[in-house]
């Protein structure tokens, strides 16, 4: 059994959120996300028929965005190197502690920047987006086994880099590293 376009309509609009999350993930430039999720949605309309109703409808985008973003890469022989859009403000009312809150989520965002793209990309998916190392593995069509490793690296890279920030990692608390300020 397949999906009609009309089908996949209402989850294509409810997914455009994660979908622009892991292209600017992917592109680190807002416009090239948006493109990417434009044309992932298209492709995804105009395939509607190979999408199997019960399936992860999310994991068929994200793997649709990210062929997208590899036919790109291809095309353009360069990768895209601005920095991914900030993320939303931090809530609270304690100001110190949502400055540092701040401070520690942009560091945490240049951090991600830093990794590979492979790294960054398996972050993404299973720690941003909630996918399994299976539904991951699915995505980037490799082995659960290579999801695992890179995910692994991933961690650690993040964290050696976050702790040369100060930020220590694990209980969510600063590592107060001298003064703050910037």
């Amino acid at each position: 059994m397949s999906a009609t376009p009309d089908e996949i309509g209402p989850m294509l609009i409810a997914s455009l959120p994660t979908l622009r999350r892991f292209a600017l993930s992917l592109s680190r430039q807002p416009d090239i996300a948006d493109d990417l999720v434009q044309s992932a949605c298209e492709r995804a309309l105009v395939n509607a028929a190979s999408f199997t109703p019960g399936t992860r409808f999310d994991a068929w985008m994200f793997r649709i965005v990210r062929n997208l973003w590899i036919d790109r890469i291809r095309r353009t022989k360069t990768q895209a190197a601005a920095p991914i859009e900030e993320g939303e403000a931090v809530m609270g009312t304690d100001g110190e502690a949502v400055a540092i809150s701040r401070l520690e989520l942009s560091d945490t965002g240049r951090a991600i920047l830093m990794l590979p793209e492979e790294q960054r990309e398996v972050l993404t998916l299973v720690c941003v987006e909630g996918l399994s190392y299976a539904e991951a593995a699915a995505v980037i069509e490799a082995p659960i086994g290579t999801v695992m490793s890179r995910l692994a690296r991933a961690r650690t890279r993040l964290a050696a880099i976050l702790e040369e920030k100060g930020i220590k990692v694990g209980d969510g608390r600063s590592a107060s590293k001298g003064d703050r300020t910037r």
